[in-house]
């Protein structure tokens, strides 16, 4: 299979998986708030190898809880496009953040980029 056609395939079989990991693993709407709250103030980022990172250390055990489990979810269904399309549960996730995740940061939030840099869109 072709790079390009490789591409196509994971980032198809990604947005699906990543779109139906709500219902894959148990995040709730409260750990969800939290999250989105912690984007919204900086603490918290999208990083581009697919996961959600801590831009500042944080000592909430709550937001600590909910990024474990979004993770979570987010890495089995990086899996299953893995397994789906014969790459990498790295180029799965690398793949997924750059073609759903990326796009979807909103202004004014951080994300990490490859080279470790957390970045201000």
């Amino acid at each position: 299979m072709t790079f390009r056609k490789t591409f196509v395939a994971v980032a198809a079989v990604a947005a699906l998986a990543f779109a139906a990991a709500g219902a894959a693993f148990a995040q709730s709407a409260e750990q969800k708030a939290l999250v989105d709250r912690a984007k919204a103030e900086g603490t918290v980022g999208e990083q581009a190898d697919g996961f959600l990172g801590f831009r500042v250390a944080s000592t909430d055990a709550g937001l600590q809880t909910a990024v474990r489990i979004t993770n979570d979810g987010r890495r089995a269904a990086y899996a299953r496009a893995a397994a789906d399309t014969g790459v990498s549960v790295d180029v799965a996730a690398a793949r997924a953040f750059e073609t759903i995740v990326q796009p979807r940061i909103s202004s004014g939030q951080w994300w990490r980029n490859a080279q470790g840099q957390w970045v201000r869109r």
